[in-house]
């Protein structure tokens, strides 16, 4: 059982949401389809009016062929039975990436000659928002955090098990990256780096020492490359030098989820590679 498991927490897949996608994202991506495209129909405001003659005809007609693969002729009669049709398929029978599937198809076939753009701005406001691992990008879903990105933290968090103080860290660290109602990335750097902190004054038995020390005992001791002790450094030195993240001048607006998962991956491949260099 991993720690997130063991203390309650969701597990890291569930947090950044690859190939999943919880209620909360699925109906954020519904709003909106219906906002950007069920809501434009125009006939009486009325959506129990017919399809057919409406501006979403076409739009209907092309998704019906290519995307659902049925006949045109059986398109229900009035925008609202076909939106029930749509409903039962998108909430009720479609996996995860059926639903993205869908997604593309909208985007792909959008009916009108304007809108579309604010139409995929809703779509990334909401897979940013719910903390999806996908963005829409050139018109197609597409992942902005690798499997190798989320293997890296989930064998962090599990390989510090023995290591209390380092995978609280790691774990506080995720929490306030992927906080959907109030993210604070400035701290959640601030845990990734601390945990780096925290694992080398172990891998040395020495508390008092500082990264910079510590990290030199770990290169005499253990092999670790110079350059990699220097790119380590300089990630510390930007989250503690006079523009860094531990001081007030690099304000919260300035960060961003990329920055926050950059660091906390960096630093959890770090760890991984630390404890598997120590064992042996």
């Amino acid at each position: 059982m991993r720690f997130s498991e063991r203390y309650g927490y969701k597990p890291v897949r569930d947090i950044i949401q690859k190939e999943s996608i919880d209620d909360a994202l699925k109906n954020g991506l519904w709003n909106a389809i219906d906002l950007s495209i069920f809501s434009q129909y125009y006939i009486f405001n009325n959506r129990h009016a017919p399809i057919n003659g409406s501006n979403l005809e076409e739009f209907f007609k092309t998704l019906f062929h290519y995307f659902f693969k049925v006949r045109i002729d059986q398109i229900p009669y009035n925008l609202q039975q076909t939106i029930n049709f749509i409903d039962d398929l998108y909430f009720k029978k479609y996996k995860w990436y059926e639903i993205y599937n869908f997604i593309e198809a909208c985007i792909e076939y959008f009916p009108f000659d304007e809108g579309k753009e604010d139409f995929i701005n809703l779509l990334n406001n909401c897979l940013r928002i719910e903390n999806s691992a996908y963005r829409v990008i050139n018109d197609q879903i597409t992942p902005v955090t690798s499997e190798q990105e989320i293997q890296s933290i989930e064998e962090a968090l599990e390989d510090t098990s023995p290591y209390s103080g380092v995978q609280k860290h790691l774990n506080q660290a995720l929490k306030l990256m992927s906080n959907r109602q109030n993210p604070y990335y400035r701290n959640s750097i601030k845990e990734s780096i601390s945990a780096v902190e925290s694992i080398c004054k172990i891998v040395t038995d020495d508390d008092k020492a500082s990264l910079g020390q510590a990290l030199k005992i770990i290169e005499t001791k253990y092999g670790l490359h110079e350059a990699l002790k220097k790119s380590l450094s300089q990630l510390y030195g930007y989250t503690s030098d006079g523009d860094g993240i531990r001081h007030a001048m690099l304000e919260e607006s300035n960060l961003s989820y990329i920055d926050a998962k950059f660091m906390l991956v960096a630093c959890t491949n770090f760890i991984n590679y630390l404890i598997d260099k120590t064992k042996n």
